[in-house]
């Protein structure tokens, strides 16, 4: 049985976090590696007014052509051919802030820490050393941080390049949250 419960972890949860939220900022704002996988759209005023003009409920998500409970799906399979066929996420329309995102940020920093927590308490005792806490926490940690972008590129059409990238950077996320665990963790 081990000996190291959730509530103990309460401190590498919390500073995992932060430590994340750090690094998350310096890895958008020194290293821009992901943003080369977002394009510009030509003509994006004309594409914004065209959007607008159809008046779709924002926030919203849209896939076209639209083939889920199509009445032909022989049409809907050439219109994906024909091309162009993608997914459009709507934002509501605000004025701009970085407040909420990043609070949401914390918010999912701390989610994957406190998962990553549980597991290593079922995995891990108390006064294991660094290499061993980091191994259990980085990996689930990891899952948490980069294996679900895989998903969009392989129902959604988002670049297996862009996936790799935000990959990479939820590895070097995972690495954090392990860092701090192993520093952390219960001797």
């Amino acid at each position: 049985m081990h000996d190291v419960t959730v509530p103990m972890l309460w401190l590498p949860i919390i500073l995992s976090a932060v430590i994340v939220m750090v690094g998350s900022t310096i890895v958008w704002m020194m290293f821009k590696y992901e943003n080369a996988d977002w394009k510009v759209i030509p003509g994006e005023d004309q594409f914004r007014d065209a959007v607008r003009k159809l008046n779709l409920p924002a926030p919203g998500q849209y896939v076209f052509p639209h083939m889920m409970g199509s009445a032909d799906p022989q049409t809907a399979m050439k219109k994906v051919e024909e091309g162009p066929s993608g997914i459009l996420l709507l934002r509501r329309p605000q004025k701009w802030s970085m407040s909420k995102p990043l609070i949401q940020s914390f918010v999912l920093y701390l989610v994957v820490s406190f998962f990553a927590a549980y597991v290593a308490s079922h995995a891990v005792s108390r006064g294991t050393d660094y290499l061993r806490v980091f191994q259990i926490v980085g990996a689930a940690s990891f899952m948490g941080y980069g294996l679900g972008v895989f998903v969009d590129a392989i129902w959604w059409g988002r670049t297996w390049s862009s996936a790799c990238k935000t990959a990479l950077s939820g590895l070097i996320y995972a690495c954090l949250t392990a860092g701090t665990f192993g520093w952390l963790w219960p001797r």
